[in-house]
């Protein structure tokens, strides 16, 4: 059966990817399954730093890679926290993490809160051959948070099109229309073109 790896020891994401995969016949690996290797992600962008894990780990492991870099985007502070989402008031604290982003927007009315989730998917095959697609959902930031589902900003990020927040939202309904599903489905798409490349 051919493999792919998918750069991430989340079980929860290599999930979502299998059941997409499962039906192409294709077996799903994470880096949780082979021997540690470092991955430094020093891009200035979600393509840069999805296309670092991707290469990282396709030089490793010579096998189809794909890989992801997600963000959230605040208007009002100039697109951050961006590529550091994860790093923005330490290492992936998401408690920390929605704390400060509050503190920074202390004061911002409503109507200055916009923001939008984005999600790079860069797949990538030891010949080189590679696919880009990117993903996003709009919204604003809550001045407190909301819902109890979800993880890192989705407690404090209200999706317009469904007038609610993120985090109360079930798993099938937030990925309808979060940044990773339509990131993965227009990946989806052009898969088969890729993987045959």
């Amino acid at each position: 059966m051919a493999e792919i790896v998918i750069a991430t020891k989340n079980p929860g994401k290599a999930r979502e990817f299998a059941q997409l995969l499962a039906p192409k016949g294709i077996e799903v690996k994470t880096l949780a399954d082979f021997a540690p290797f470092e991955i430094v992600e020093n891009g200035q962008t979600f393509e840069e730093n999805a296309t670092i894990k991707a290469q990282a780990a396709v030089d490793q492991l010579g096998l189809p890679v794909l890989a992801d870099d997600s963000g959230l985007m605040v208007d009002a502070l100039n697109g951050a926290p961006g590529v550091y989402s994860a790093r923005y008031a330490g290492d992936h604290d998401d408690d920390a993490n929605n704390a400060k982003l509050l503190r920074e927007l202390a004061g911002v009315p409503k109507e200055k809160r916009t923001a939008h989730f984005h999600t790079t998917i860069v797949g990538l095959k030891p010949n080189g051959a590679k696919l880009v697609t990117n993903g996003e959902v709009r919204g604003h930031i809550l001045t407190a948070p909301q819902g109890d589902q979800g993880f890192g900003y989705d407690p404090l990020f209200f999706v317009d099109e469904l007038q609610t927040g993120m985090a109360t939202l079930t798993a099938e309904e937030k990925n309808a229309i979060s940044h990773r599903g339509r990131a993965l489905r227009a990946f989806m798409d052009q898969f088969t073109q890729w993987w045959e490349a």
